[in-house]
């Protein structure tokens, strides 16, 4: 069913709930009261009827059929068309879910269009039955009540966002692996909400000079401002996470970076190290070989070796492999090899 809620409000107070848009339309003129009408993903016959009978201009039709509208404002005649997107946290995926609703509100109806769950406007209408005189102001008190229950939606979104932040930055110094990736992810959301949140400052501003022009009460501008202070803190702290999280990205770099190379440093220490021990290995492997050389040789015992008859033959193969050893150690040890 699109008609979710239906209601003729005469001096803020509920005096009738028409069972079809037909109904409403007849008991609006007769009872010179204000039509809040909800609709939830109309079709075009029923939108359309809508339009008809309170004036909506067509451009503004076919961007609710449409639906995944930016945020504005924009005035036909004296109907304002007003496209706002709700936003909530889902901190198990750390991801931002965005509402979107279209409001048309004119001198005697208000008439929202929502494309999803959020945002709720069920406790938009409570609030505004709970305070009569506020009610009262007409349509311009009830568009006030919608922006500022999309703004209130807005904290717990930037809570979460925090929360997140808090920990990313924990896991960049504590060198998590994983985090770069956690970073850009976030760092999409946080881009996500601020198209969602940034043209409301701009909106509100536009809206008060309406309010001012209209000569609407002097409470309900008032009020506006309000949203309009919690709006701004909500974009200067969006805007912050997005600075954050890019500073975030540069310091991840950085620190990645430097362990890399505390990382190649400590292996070509270990390597000189390494270097250090095979030169020493092969220093005394060398020194060791000259005199299992000669040994080698003379131990072979051919016929032909006249050295072998030698009487001094014996000490002179160990001075020889003596003085080759002390000569190769002499090297070595110049060279700083052993």
């Amino acid at each position: 069913m699109a008609i979710i809620a239906n209601a003729v409000y005469v001096d803020g107070h509920r005096v009738t709930e028409p069972a079809t848009l037909e109904e409403t339309y007849e008991q609006v003129r007769r009872l010179h009261g204000m039509a809040w009408i909800g609709l939830y993903c109309p079709d075009p016959a029923e939108l359309q009827s809508v339009a008809d009978e309170f004036g909506f201009h067509q451009l503004a039709v076919d961007d609710t059929l449409s639906a995944h509208q930016r945020p504005k404002l924009e005035h036909y005649d004296d109907v304002l068309f007003t496209v706002l997107r709700s936003a909530s946290y889902r901190d198990d995926l750390e991801r931002v879910e965005f509402g979107e609703v279209h409001i048309y509100s004119g001198k005697d109806f208000v008439v929202t269009v929502r494309q999803s769950e959020t945002p709720d406007l069920g406790a938009v209408r409570r609030r505004m039955e709970s305070s009569p005189e506020l009610l009262k102001l007409g349509c311009e008190a009830v568009l006030y009540a919608i922006l500022d229950q999309v703004v209130d939606e807005y904290q717990p979104v930037i809570a979460g966002l925090q929360g997140d932040i808090d920990e990313i930055e924990d896991q960049v110094f504590n060198g998590d692996p994983e985090v770069s990736r956690r970073i850009y992810e976030l760092l999409r959301e946080v881009v996500k909400f601020m198209r969602a949140a940034q043209p409301l400052p701009a909106m509100l501003v536009e809206l008060r000079a309406w309010y001012e022009k209209k000569g609407t009460a002097l409470e309900l501008q008032r009020n506006l401002r309000d949203v309009a202070d919690h709006v701004e803190r909500v974009v200067d702290m969006a805007n912050g996470f997005k600075v954050l999280l890019i500073n975030l990205i540069g310091i991840n770099g950085t620190l990645v970076a430097q362990r890399q190379n505390d990382e190649t440093q400590h292996l070509s220490e270990l390597s000189l190290r390494q270097n250090e021990e095979v030169k020493r290995i092969s220093g005394w492997a060398a020194i060791l070989f000259a005199p299992t050389l000669v040994g080698t040789i003379y131990g072979m015992n051919f016929t032909h070796m006249p050295e072998l008859h030698w009487k001094v033959g014996y000490p002179y193969a160990l001075v020889l492999m003596l003085l080759v050893s002390l000569c190769l150690w002499v090297v070595f040890k110049k060279k700083g090899w052993l």
